[in-house]
């Protein structure tokens, strides 16, 4: 066989492998998608009947205590509460599908309604905590490997950890007392904001959410990223790029980063999962109006309809973060996109 017999079948072979690895990514995919939309399945389950056994009766919070029981027996009809567990869950999951979540029973008005102008805020803070964290976290944890075992290395770790053993809310009490009280009258220290207000337009009420959240993911996303740059910088293709002479700078942006790069990924996933959980003490602290605080005052009032919404787009963010943060996975990682 000659050369160009050689030549002409290897490149025949590159579109077929291309070919290929398009269809393992586009089977992984959809495998990813039916596992999410799965575990969404599952966990609409258990909030729709974790809510369901919660104490108390809804239509006797309505009505309040001096309803006669003719009188509540009648609205639970009305609202379907008479029917068996499943029918209701079905019903209410045939119409979550559709993004129906039917309607209030404290405000009497269209779950979606209510929770949109919360959605958003929430959305804005994690939004601007992610921008800010997810640099900062990467510039710490590379500034840390980089200088591993030094001082400075010392006093990143000192930091990190003090911030990751204290509770986001202890966080933001501390910095509340030291710029929004008598010691640096600085900032609000609460971010009341008019319904139907772009937060960004708030001013200054937006920092201490903002800053609180942020101090509370950096230390988990700067060791992660630390601890994944040292074991690339120790790995032997580093080694051997060093070996040839290459430029600290050159390895680092070509060699390091790259492959440190996935464990950042899923820990940023992890991270953004994370706080929107933590928006349910931060929100209440700060007093935003977001879906934390709609989350609590609905459980106040027990308005099941808008806490199973709220718990249902908590889940469905999580399941988000962690599908987009595998898809970056299988982008930066070649030799997953065959498997």
């Amino acid at each position: 066989m000659d050369d160009a017999t050689v030549l002409a079948a290897g490149a025949e072979t590159i579109p077929r492998e291309a070919e290929t690895a398009g269809r393992h990514r586009s089977r992984w995919i959809l495998r990813r998608g039916l596992f999410g939309l799965f575990t969404l399945l599952v966990i609409s389950i258990l909030i729709f009947f974790a809510t369901h056994v919660l104490p108390g009766n809804a239509a006797q919070a309505i009505l309040g205590h001096t309803a006669t029981p003719a009188r509540v027996h009648q609205l639970e009809r009305q609202l379907g509460l008479d029917r068996s567990i499943l029918a209701q869950y079905w019903t209410w999951l045939s119409n979550a599908v559709r993004g129906h979540f039917g309607s209030s029973l404290a405000a009497n008005e269209p779950v979606t309604t209510l929770i949109g102008s919360p959605l958003v805020n929430t959305l804005v803070l994690l939004g601007l905590t992610a921008l800010i964290a997810v640099p900062v976290s990467l510039a710490v944890g590379v500034l840390a490997a980089t200088r591993q075992n030094g001082p400075l290395d010392a006093g990143i770790s000192a930091v990190s950890i003090t911030l990751a053993a204290l509770p986001e809310f202890v966080i933001g009490i501390v910095l509340v007392t030291l710029f929004a009280t008598q010691v640096l009258k600085l900032l609000p220290s609460v971010a009341l904001i008019p319904p139907g207000q772009d937060p960004l337009s708030s001013g200054t009420a937006m920092i201490l959410p903002v800053a609180t959240l942020t101090l509370a993911v950096i230390p988990y996303l700067s060791r992660l990223v630390r601890g994944s740059m040292i074991d690339v910088l120790g790995s032997e293709y580093v080694t051997m790029a060093r070996l040839k002479g290459l430029r600290p700078r050159t390895i680092l942006v070509r060699h390091v980063l790259r492959n440190a790069l996935v464990p950042a990924i899923q820990g940023t996933a992890l991270s953004l999962a994370y706080l929107l959980g933590g928006v349910v003490t931060i929100e209440y602290l700060f007093a935003y109006p977001g879906l934390g605080s709609a989350l609590i005052a609905a459980a106040g009032e027990r308005d099941v309809p808008v806490i199973q919404a709220i718990c249902l787009i908590f889940a469905a963010g999580y399941v988000i973060f962690n599908m987009i943060a595998d898809l970056l996975t299988i982008y930066v990682t070649p030799r997953l996109r065959t498997q």
